[in-house]
């Protein structure tokens, strides 16, 4: 099974990246398989630790999947890396293994750590369409502006009929990102 976080990684020189990624959990270990395009990727394979955020903020998302942006934070416990301030839960790892032969690079981590702040309010019919767009939105080249925008259209009413303030934000700023993209149609 794929959960949606925010995994924030740490590059060399300590510069943080918060990024939306799908990862999959087995007890005590993570897979995470960012793009080789991706700044996570770079800084799994340079630096080799993170933290896996789990959050039903979904405003976060957008942000962290359209420009680098670094939500209000604190310093992680055991790695290099933060737990967001809006997390209801996080898990801290190192990277194990790691195959960066494909284009999707394949980063195994031992849980070295892990906390909760609060429990996560769940997702509504609006908070799952602006994750649906925020994936839409970070696979624009490999799907194309048009396709993109169909989906949009079919993901929009269930925002405008279930969300609140925040994921009517959240897809705003997807859908304007996406109707300013240059990619082929």
């Amino acid at each position: 099974m794929i959960f949606e976080t925010i995994v924030a990684t740490a590059g060399d020189a300590g510069e943080i990246n918060c990024a939306p990624m799908g990862i999959e959990l087995d007890g005590g270990r993570v897979l995470l398989r960012p793009f080789r395009t991706a700044r996570t990727w770079s800084n799994l394979r340079d630096t080799g630790e993170g933290v896996v955020n789990f959050t039903d903020n979904v405003l976060i998302f957008a942000r962290c999947a359209l420009n680098p942006y670094l939500p209000p934070h604190r310093p992680a416990s055991r790695v290099r890396g933060v737990i967001l301030e809006d997390s209801c839960h996080w898990k801290e790892f190192v990277v194990t293994a790691g195959d960066l032969s494909g284009d999707r690079g394949r980063f195994d981590g031992r849980i070295v750590a892990e906390g909760r702040a609060r429990d996560s309010l769940g997702f509504n019919r609006a908070r799952h369409a602006v994750i649906e767009a925020t994936i839409l939105a970070t696979r624009l080249s490999l799907l194309g502006r048009d396709s993109v925008l169909s989906e949009i259209g079919r993901l929009r009413p269930l925002v405008e009929k279930t969300g609140g303030e925040q994921e009517r934000e959240a897809f705003a700023l997807l859908e304007q990102r996406i109707l300013e993209s240059r990619h082929a149609g």
